[in-house]
C-alpha cells in the first residue's frame, strides 16, 4: 500500500499530472493521459515504457 503523503507528490512522468490508485494499491492511473502505471511489491514503476493505456 502506498502512503497519502507519497501518492500526494507522485505524478505522471510524461505529463506531470497527478496519480490516483487503481485496483486496490495495484496500479497508479493518470486522468490525464490515461496511463496506468504497475506497483510492484508496495514500489510505483513509474516507467512509460511499463505503463499501459487505460482505455476508460
Amino acid at each position: 500500500m502506498i502512503s497519502r503523503e507519497l501518492l500526494e507528490i507522485l505524478v505522471c512522468p510524461l505529463c506531470k499530472k497527478p496519480l490516483i490508485e487503481k485496483d486496490n494499491g495495484a496500479s497508479l492511473k493518470c486522468a490525464a493521459c490515461r496511463r496506468v502505471y504497475p506497483v510492484r511489491d508496495d514500489i510505483p514503476i513509474l516507467l512509460v515504457d511499463e505503463a499501459t493505456i487505460d482505455p476508460a
